[in-house]
């Protein structure tokens, strides 16, 4: 290589410079384009062939370098079906080669981007910012698995997601030992449990027999005495009226009459009582209430819990011989005892078998007897919607001494507006009995209520899952039961209304019926020669036989609601392009230099 050799290499290094210049203005110039990867420049010496003691620096030649597989600075994007890729991979597109009646027209050549800035289109296709479509895995609504190995462009389009009927209802709740239902008596045992007797038809599981026959008791309001200060009424008080003494405020005189199960009590003058005037059925107008709560239980055949007065409240016990009907000639000194009307209280227990429903006449008694448990909104096969409510009654306690357990029944509402007969509650049929560590024993996983009818719709056989301790029944200050999951599989129909990217990299369909469907499965494809893809435009590359041959289900992570920005860093790019400016400046400088030789040389032949 002589003077002008040198010459030809300061050309080859200003081309050489001028390449790299190349590179990075569009650099420099895609510095905010979504996922763009730089490219840099290689510089190659070219030796000339000498001897060992002759060798030469030799020319330049460029190249350049691909950084396909470094990173951008991930961002967080508003739009819901913007996606970055955290990794290797690339997304799966397409591009139209024609349209027809604005409708793409694939080739079905695959190419492949970073670029993930996706938007739905008019057609339903998502789109990103420089017109590629984008590939995945289609998935079955109904099952949500993938269906199918091959991308293909994906289109949503807006066809309604068909109904899907309630077979499963998830329950999960604690039964408070003892339900504070509105019949309940801390006072009389067993007064907290449903009263079969109560009801014209038992609502217990079909072919359980009544409980034996229990106490049970009625209260009357608290009242005053006649005494100035105001004074609680009590055993002692009298029956007479009077004036600042312990009696009734209003009291019986003779001939008035208390009626005890049919019996009649007639009271008889308080200083001259004749013989049998003060027995089973007459008492005389100065007894005291205790004296009168006794012969009450007499006619009554209470011989379990006498009446008592409590507080300045009366309270009347069935016993177990017969149901309880108190009632009396003088209203107002039935008042000053604190009834305002007639007594009819039922001894709890007896009744008939259970039948399993609750019927439209009982609707009010049931409800007072028992403790909610909670509702879902289900659906039939067409999607209509119906209010699913279940209700909890205990129906035996293990207080009640050996041979009694702790033992609920469910239930659900049939017809909210059951009359007469009409089925208005429907037992689910199963006895659920806690032991005293308030599990279920034996455990009850689940139960099945057959083509339930409510409110007029039929639904298809309904699951109710408890799970393995889903029930229990610990005590509960509030005596209610605490329903802590309820919530079933069924949905109506709805249209398409949004579309949104998942973390896992799905296409989530956001419906009308406020279900979130996962549409379809995006996949990334990686290349074992990622930097030797062929470049695009629009940020998408084309595979080579240099790069091999696209590799699924191998690639990073999707970030939903995300982009990755360009990997060009302005700062090293200005400092490139100081260091090329310069290089380029010393290659003019060696020519000025070769030329200046060359006018010398020939300077010579002059």
């Amino acid at each position: 290589m002589g003077l002008f050799g040198a010459l030809t290499t300061s050309v080859a290094g200003l081309r050489a410079q001028s390449y790299a210049l190349e590179n990075i203005s569009g650099n420099i110039a895609n510095s905010q384009t979504t996922a763009f990867k730089r490219i840099d420049t290689s510089f190659l010496d070219l030796i000339p062939e000498t001897g060992n003691t002759n060798q030469l620096a030799g020319s330049v030649a460029t190249a350049s370098r691909e950084t396909n597989t470094v990173q951008g600075d991930v961002q967080k994007a508003a739009v819901a079906t913007y996606m970055a890729i955290s990794g290797d991979g690339f997304f799966v597109v397409q591009k139209p080669g024609s349209f027809t009646d604005n409708n793409p027209i694939f080739n079905g050549v695959d190419n492949f981007t970073r670029r993930g800035d996706f938007t739905l289109d008019k057609n339903g296709y998502l789109v990103n910012g420089a017109g590629y479509y984008l590939e995945g895995l289609p998935i079955d609504p109904s099952t949500g698995n993938v269906t199918g190995s091959n991308p293909q462009v994906l289109k949503f389009g807006s066809d309604f997601l068909p109904a899907q009927p309630t077979t499963v209802v998830t329950y999960r709740a604690n039964l408070a030992s003892y339900p504070l239902t509105s019949k309940h008596d801390t006072s009389v045992p067993g007064s907290e449990l449903i009263n079969v007797g109560d009801f014209s038809v038992n609502p217990s599981t079909v072919g359980t027999p009544p409980l034996p026959y229990l106490d049970n008791a009625t209260s009357g309001s608290s009242v005053n005495s006649a005494l100035t200060t105001p004074t609680k009424i009590n055993g002692s008080t009298t029956l007479v009226g009077g004036t600042n003494v312990n009696s009734l405020a209003a009291g019986f005189v003779v001939n008035d009459t208390i009626t005890v199960n049919g019996f009649t009590i007639t009271f008889t003058d308080a200083t001259s009582v004749p013989p049998n005037q003060d027995d089973a059925t007459h008492i005389p107008v100065g007894s005291t209430v205790d004296q009168l709560l006794d012969k009450i239980d007499g006619l009554s055949g209470n011989a379990s819990l006498s009446s008592t007065v409590n507080n300045g409240s009366v309270v009347l016990h069935t016993g177990l011989t017969s149901n309880l009907a108190v009632s009396s000639s003088n209203a107002t000194a039935f008042a000053a005892l604190g009834f305002s009307g007639p007594v009819a209280v039922n001894r709890l227990g007896g009744g008939l078998p259970g039948s399993g429903t609750v019927i439209g006449s009982d609707a009010a008694t049931f409800i007072s007897q028992s403790i909610g448990g909670g509702a879902t909104t289900g659906y039939d096969i067409s999607g209509s919607p119906v209010s699913i409510q279940f209700r909890w009654a205990k129906m035996d306690s293990s207080t009640l001494g050996p041979g009694h357990v702790d033992k609920w029944n469910m239930f659900y509402q049939v017809d909210p507006n059951a009359t007469g007969t009409m089925t208005a509650w429907q037992n689910i049929g199963t006895d659920f009995t806690f032991s005293a560590n308030g599990q279920l024993t034996p455990a009850v996983a689940s139960v099945i209520l057959n083509n339930p009818t409510i409110s007029g719709i039929t639904l298809n056989n309904v699951t109710v899952n408890f799970g393995v301790s889903g029930l229990t029944s610990f005590a509960d200050a509030n005596g209610n039961a605490q329903v802590n999951d309820i919530h079933q599989d069924g949905f109506p129909a709805g249209s398409l209304q949004t579309v949104s990217i998942g973390d896992n990299g799905r296409v989530v369909g956001n419906y009308s019926n406020g279900r979130n469907i996962d549409l379809a499965q995006i996949v990334l494809a990686t290349f074992n020669g990622a930097n030797f893809l062929k470049r695009i435009d629009g940020g998408a590359f084309e595979e080579t036989d240099q790069s091999g041959a696209a590799v699924y289900g191998k690639g990073g992570s999707i970030t939903g609601s995300a982009l990755e920005g360009s990997n060009s860093d302005i700062a090293d790019e200005f400092t490139k392009l100081i260091v090329t400016q310069q290089a380029y400046s010393a290659n003019t400088k060696v020519i000025t230099t070769a030329n200046q030789m060359a006018q010398d040389l020939l300077n010579v032949l002059r």
